[in-house]
């Protein structure tokens, strides 16, 4: 299985995350898939933002960047990619679902809970970006659009950039209604779903893989986490097991 997603395990103090293998071979970057530990990062889900304002803040202590330079995003389930610019930061998160830059100290990060956190690197160009992927995301392909912000703003060759997908929800637990199976064979995706007594289930990852493919990056320079945030609630938060929940993520930065 040449996709396998190698993780180990960091604890530090009352965070835990897990660190790509491939990712932790460039010593210019600063990454991490953050779990339940971390706390929940999201500021629109209910919680006190002055509890979240700290779970950044001992996030970014932990990782060792400011704060205050973390781009996150006002994700709507959409396929924009956003270049970061001077006016994004910890404040003012743009209306997107991927980001993406070449600046150094400049930590981006994607939330989930249940869709895919997808980490991007191009260690030619120094290029990094953050996807979230969940079914529309993949459905609308937003990894392609990533890469071709690679390309066009960036002069990425696909060949040079690599991914690593974070926990989501597995297809052991994605069970979909009829019309999702119907909507995905309308655009060519019927092979990523399991018929199980007379019920559909998504397998996401499936979907994603295959559009890096197609996109040209190469099979050693993707990386899958095959865990299921629905069947692990004890370790990541879950929209589909637990409804009103937190969100975990994926940072990534350049260091300067």
């Amino acid at each position: 299985m040449p996709y396998k997603f190698y993780k180990t395990l960091y604890y530090n103090h009352s965070m835990r995350f897990y660190h790509s293998k491939k990712l932790t071979s460039f010593s210019n970057l600063t990454h991490a898939f953050t779990t339940k530990e971390s706390r929940n990062l999201a500021f629109h889900v209910g919680d006190n933002q002055l509890s979240v304002e700290e779970n950044h803040q001992n996030l970014a202590n932990e990782l060792l960047y400011n704060r205050d330079s973390l781009v996150h995003m006002k994700q709507i389930h959409s396929d924009l990619v956003h270049i970061v610019s001077g006016e994004d930061d910890f404040l003012n998160p743009p209306t997107c679902d991927a980001l993406i830059t070449d600046k150094t100290d400049t930590p981006l990060m994607v939330m989930v809970a249940d869709c895919t956190p997808v980490l991007f690197y191009d260690d030619k160009q120094k290029v990094i970006a953050v996807a979230h992927a969940g079914r529309a995301g993949a459905f609308k392909n937003i990894v392609k659009n990533v890469i071709e912000c690679f390309r066009d703003a960036f002069k990425s060759d696909s060949k040079d950039i690599y991914v690593s997908v974070g926990a989501s929800i597995g297809v052991c637990c994605y069970e979909v209604g009829s019309d999702i199976f119907e909507e995905a064979s309308k655009i060519g995706l019927s092979y990523a779903f399991e018929k199980r007594n007379n019920s559909y289930y998504l397998d996401i990852n499936k979907i994603l893989l295959n559009q890096l493919l197609e996109c040209k990056i190469k099979k050693e320079n993707i990386e899958i986490i095959n865990e299921c945030s629905c069947c692990n609630t004890q370790k990541y938060f879950s929209y589909r097991a637990e409804k009103n929940t937190g969100r975990f993520a994926g940072v990534l930065m350049i260091k300067k």
